[in-house]
C-alpha cells in the first residue's frame, strides 16, 4: 500500500505556499511609489495645492504666513474673472505671487490723477479697499491707460502702495496664471 503523508493546516507547507517572492515584493514596492509619485503630481498641478502667502501686497485681503489652497481645477473649468484672487508665476523673475485681476482679455485700465482706477471707462469697485484709497500708476504719472491684449490679464495688489504687479511688468499671459485662492 502506498502511503502519503498528509500536511495538518498551520504547517509550515502552506505558510510556504502563501509567501510571495521578494522580487515580486520589490517589484510591487515599485510600481506603489510610481502611482503615488503620479498621484502627487497630478492633485498638486491640476486639482489643488497649499500655499502659503510671503508678502505684503495683498493686505487688507490676505496677510503674510497665510496658508490657503491653491485651486487649480477651478480654471480647468472657467476662464479667469474680474475679482479672483490668484496665484501667478511673476513675468520678471519666475517667482510665485498672488493677486487680484482687475481687467481681462480685450479690455482696458485708466489710471486718473486722482487715483481712481477705470475698466472700460467704468470706475471699477473695490469694496475690500479702505474708502479712497488711491491707485497711481509706477511712475506716479497724471494718468495712464493700459489694455490687455488678446489671452492677458491685467492683476493688482490690494495694497497698492506696497505691490509690484501689472502697473510694473503690464498684462500677464493666461498661462501665468496658475489658479484661485479663496480668502
Amino acid at each position: 500500500m502506498n502511503s502519503k503523508t498528509i500536511p495538518q493546516s498551520g504547517t509550515s507547507a502552506q505558510a510556504v505556499a502563501r509567501t510571495i517572492p521578494v522580487a515580486q515584493q520589490i517589484f510591487q514596492l515599485i510600481v506603489l511609489t510610481i502611482f503615488s509619485v503620479a498621484g502627487y503630481f497630478v492633485i498638486s498641478h491640476y486639482i489643488l495645492q497649499a500655499v502659503r502667502v510671503d508678502g505684503v501686497s495683498m493686505v487688507p485681503t490676505l496677510h503674510n504666513d497665510d496658508q490657503y489652497y491653491l485651486k487649480r481645477w477651478v480654471l480647468l473649468l472657467r476662464p479667469p474673472q474680474h475679482g479672483d484672487i490668484v496665484v501667478i508665476k511673476d513675468p520678471t523673475d519666475g517667482g510665485f505671487a498672488v493677486k487680484r485681476i482687475i481687467a481681462t482679455s480685450g479690455e482696458s485700465v485708466f489710471f486718473k490723477k486722482n487715483g481712481g482706477v477705470y475698466v472700460n471707462g467704468a470706475k471699477l469697485s473695490e469694496p475690500y479697499l479702505a474708502a479712497g484709497t488711491p491707485t497711481h500708476t509706477c511712475v506716479k504719472a497724471d494718468e495712464e491707460m493700459i489694455s490687455c491684449g488678446e489671452g492677458k490679464f491685467f492683476v493688482m495688489g490690494d495694497n497698492r502702495d506696497n505691490s509690484f504687479d501689472s502697473r510694473y511688468y503690464g498684462p500677464i499671459p493666461r498661462q501665468n496664471i496658475l489658479g484661485v485662492i479663496n480668502p
